[in-house]
């Protein structure tokens, strides 16, 4: 499948940003590059003449059929499984939208499809589904899995989100990756790394402080835990997650016990005093005053889109490497940095699963990407940076196998 921009017929109004269909609304190239889609099929083989058609489809084919029911691994060799990935949502979190439907949703999901092509090789279908029943989610995505290699979750809201990739994982024997959680912990953790490094310190002398108990944050939370760091507290709206409240959910629960070892509690702002580490994935403002109360050298990656919950002109005051979800600034946090390498690998080896193994792999290649071009403003590197899916594929292939979980 090739992941193509399809360009507007000239004879068709474009909407404005009203979204009427009207010649009297100013042009949007927005619009004007989404019409018709951004994606298109394309056959790999040439379909000339009757002889290719006897092999593309009957009676050709029904050999590469036939050979596949008496020996169902063929299908890897002989069809585009082992190649394509089905992004899945539901359309309940998209992007800074929220809950717009799964209609709505299919202009992100294209979005993300052909990123999947663009940065990692990787053909992957949007399929926007028409519930929010986690178990029909999982019902349907099981289904469909025999189609594909690989399943990326995406935009799903928190909490079902969790629990609909767990099924999935104890369901199939494929790779499935909620890239809202995982793709942003795998980039947050390699530019830690590197801002770490640039200071001096390891993963182990920091503390940090998380705004956002949902799906990035908790798998952000648990993701450098698992790498190493000496501690990390969560903020919801209510404050910090910790063992004292009553008003957790079950995925809370288990993220106060993982988390806030140094037992604090309060507002976002108590926590921030004499932190070193601020990530924000949650959207709100950050009070000057609390950054202002972090210790020196601190790190503020503030991610929220399109408004970081600290300005970067603010978080430079305070913080010796700043980073943000936006292209417009230097050290973007940017998921396409990571999951078009992790699947590469994952579908380049036939892994079962993406282990945490897997993900911390493909963290570790990213960050040293950078090199020896390390700045305060270059921890991570550029989505365009032509070293980063080949290091990020190599790593996690090589990772699949030392876990075992890779199948060739």
């Amino acid at each position: 499948m090739a992941a193509e921009i399809v360009n507007p017929r000239s004879d068709s109004p474009t909407p404005g940003a009203a979204g009427v269909n009207s010649t009297d609304e100013p042009f949007d190239p927005a619009f004007a590059l989404h019409r018709g889609g951004k994606m298109a099929v394309q056959s790999t083989v040439p379909i000339r003449d009757k002889d290719d058609l006897s092999l593309a489809y009957t009676p050709g084919v029904a050999k590469v059929c036939s050979a596949i029911a008496d020996q169902p691994e063929l299908v890897h060799d002989y069809t585009w499984k082992s190649q394509v990935v089905a992004v899945v949502t539901d359309g309940t979190a998209v992007l800074g939208l929220g809950d717009i439907g799964p209609e709505a949703s299919l202009p992100v999901m294209e979005g993300k499809a052909i990123l999947f092509k663009q940065f990692g090789g990787v053909d992957a279908v949007p399929l926007a589904l028409a519930t929010t029943d986690a178990d029909e989610i999982v019902d349907t995505v099981v289904r469909l899995a025999p189609s594909f290699g690989g399943v990326n979750l995406e935009d799903i809201s928190a909490p079902r989100c969790f629990e609909i990739e767990r099924k999935l994982q104890e369901r199939l024997d494929i790779p499935v990756f909620h890239d809202d959680q995982h793709g942003t912990a795998v980039v947050t953790l390699a530019a830690l790394r590197n801002a770490a490094k640039l200071s001096g310190r390891t993963l182990g002398e920091l503390r940090g402080v998380i705004s956002g108990a949902g799906a990035a944050g908790v798998a952000i939370a648990k993701f450098l835990l698992e790498a190493g760091i000496g501690d990390v507290a969560v903020a919801d709206r209510k404050g910090i997650v910790s063992k004292d409240r009553d008003d957790l959910t079950e995925v809370k629960r288990e993220l106060a016990e993982l988390t806030n070892r140094a037992g604090i509690a309060g507002s976002l702002e108590t926590a921030l005093a004499g932190a070193d580490v601020f990530i924000g994935v949650s959207g709100g403002t950050v009070p000057e005053p609390a950054v202002a109360s972090m210790a020196p050298g601190a790190f503020v990656f503030a991610m929220a889109n399109p408004n970081p919950e600290v300005h970067p002109e603010i978080a430079h005051k305070y913080a010796s490497v700043v980073a943000t979800g936006r292209s417009d600034y230097p050290n973007q946090i940017n998921n396409v940095l990571a999951f078009p390498g992790i699947f590469a690998g994952a579908l380049q080896v036939r892994a079962s699963r993406i282990t945490e193994g897997m993900k911390i792999a493909a963290a570790n290649a990213l960050a040293d990407v950078v090199g020896d071009e390390l700045a305060a403003d270059f921890v991570i590197p550029s989505p365009f940076d032509e070293r980063v899916a080949p290091a990020v594929t190599a790593a996690v292939a090589a990772a699949a196998r030392a876990e075992g979980v890779a199948r060739r």
